[in-house]
């Protein structure tokens, strides 16, 4: 049985894999690599999602590459144009024969004895086998499943004569235009499908159980376009980049802060956009700002389609599925041709795959983080997990550069496996999200890593105190247990044999 070695081994090409791929090539080039992929092209998330006006929900000079500086003025980004960003990166960076395509990772497997991981990957179009040994395993392979969306059973659904379908598994050739199009959801999935899907349909009805927070950014940077007439791009990427990543930070933390008065103030935006004869309660929620993310709209598309009537607003509960539609709790009845459930995600820790050391099972949700990067008790492995208050990408950005950091201390040192160990009793009982009352959280809060009380097991979602914490703190803060190559090794005793023993 044949088995790739590799120095590192990253999980995962989509923007945090390629991203973490292009930290460590340029900062340690003399190591082997390889990314490991699920699918059959590069993107993770920006492939998967091909439903209509799929986009980023976060501005795209501070959800780009620190490295790469986003070119276009454009604020919110297309899916495509992400994934085509993200390509780029990878081809620039000589990642693209890096990657191998159609494999899932199943088991990774550290052995203490050969002081490294053996993988079990499965060809996902044949089932076949492969096996991969590596020095450092990296996970970028995000937090949700990839295979199936969150997707309730209603009453009688099998009554209805349209079609149902979930924005996870989008059909290419879905004819939606002159169509009535009901929409289940209030999140950021159905604000984004609602306006682009009014566009052509005859018309489209979101149904909520509960609204949201909503507001609208500019789909142009007209600062940037101006800046981009006298100063050089990379410049202006820059100050656009740390413009809009304060502008993000400050805006979670008022909200944080005095939710009442932003809760107002939110809400004020909104009456503006839809105007004066909207009814404000589908646009009220029950909680407070940044309980759940707050969704944000370019140019205020979804406010535009409510206002021209395009679209309409139901705030209520599914009594049942109709042959014609469905009928809610309040016996009012909507009909439809076509129903989309953007009823949301399900979380998956690790792309699904079971994690071992030495043969034992090691739960994700028994242990802590640290730094938010690395993972205790667990040898030579980073699980990289983004921000849910600002960028994903700014976070796993700086754990890229941390590791490069890590590897420099350890190579100089003649180090070969870095352990974090809480010897204080930090663990507590909370989930790293447990603040986020999300359906999706809340739902698969039990899979997630524990929240420590303080220092390094404690996720703070703060990007300042992060980059600090991983960029400029010392590496051996008194948590990172460190060992040196163990002599017993032998190229010929680490093979797969030996790792599984």
């Amino acid at each position: 049985m044949s088995t790739q070695h590799f120095d590192t081994l990253i999980i995962g090409a989509g923007l945090s894999g390629i991203g973490t791929a292009v930290h460590l090539h340029k900062g340690h080039p003399e190591r082997s690599l390889a990314i490991i992929e699920r699918r059959e092209r590069l993107g993770g998330t920006w492939d998967l999602f091909r439903y209509p006006g799929i986009r980023s929900d976060s501005d795209m000079a501070s959800f780009g590459y620190r490295f790469k500086p986003w070119d276009s003025n454009k604020v919110l980004a297309d899916g495509p144009s992400i994934r085509r960003y993200i390509a780029e990166t990878a081809q620039e960076n000589g990642l693209l024969e890096k990657i191998q395509y159609g494999l899932k990772i199943v088991e990774s497997n550290w052995c203490s004895d050969s002081q490294r991981w053996l993988l079990t990957a499965q060809k996902t179009d044949t089932g076949e086998t492969e096996h991969f040994t590596c020095k450092f395993l990296i996970n970028c392979s995000g937090y949700y499943n990839y295979d199936a969306g969150y997707r309730p059973s209603f009453p009688g659904e099998e009554n209805f004569r349209g079609q149902i379908i979930h924005p996870q598994a989008w059909p290419e050739d879905l004819d939606y235009a002159g169509k009535r199009v009901l929409v289940i959801g209030s999140g950021a999935t159905a604000v984004t499908v609602v306006p682009t899907m009014a566009r052509t349909a005859a018309h489209v009805t979101m149904l909520q159980r509960s609204p949201s927070y909503v507001f609208s950014l500019p789909d142009t940077d007209k600062m940037a376009k101006l800046l981009r007439r006298f100063l050089p791009q990379k410049l202006v990427y820059r100050l656009v980049r740390g413009r809009n990543i304060a502008f993000q930070r400050g805006l979670y933390l008022a909200c944080r802060r005095w939710p009442r008065m932003m809760r107002r103030f939110l809400l004020s935006h909104v009456a503006r956009q839809v105007g004066p004869d909207f009814d404000m309660r589908h646009f009220t929620p029950r909680y407070m700002p940044w309980d759940e993310r707050l969704c944000a709209v370019p140019d205020g598309d979804l406010f535009v389609a409510l206002r021209e009537k395009r679209a309409s607003m139901v705030t209520d509960h599914i009594d049942t599925f109709t042959e014609q539609g469905v009928r809610l709790k309040s016996g009012d009845e909507i009909q439809a041709d076509i129903i989309v459930t953007a009823t949301g995600l399900n979380l998956q820790m690790l792309g699904g795959m079971e994690l071992k050391i030495d043969g034992e099972t090691t739960p994700l949700n028994r242990q802590m983080t640290y730094k938010g990067a690395l993972v205790e008790n667990i040898p030579n492995f980073m699980w990289v997990f983004g921000y849910t208050n600002a960028p994903w990408t700014l976070k796993s950005d700086i754990a890229g550069r941390y590791l490069c950091r890590l590897f420099d201390y350890m190579d100089q040192r003649g180090l070969a496996v870095v352990t974090p160990r809480d010897a204080q009793g930090n663990a507590t009982d909370d989930g790293i999200l447990d603040t986020l009352q999300s359906g999706y959280v809340q739902r698969g809060k039990a899979c997630l890593p524990r929240q420590g009380r303080k220092g390094p097991w404690r996720v703070l979602m703060h990007y300042g105190k992060d980059k600090k914490a991983l960029l400029e703190h010392p590496v051996d803060d008194g948590c990172l247990e460190f060992q040196g190559v163990y002599s017993a090794v032998t190229e010929a005793e680490s093979g797969p044999l030996a790792s599984a023993a």
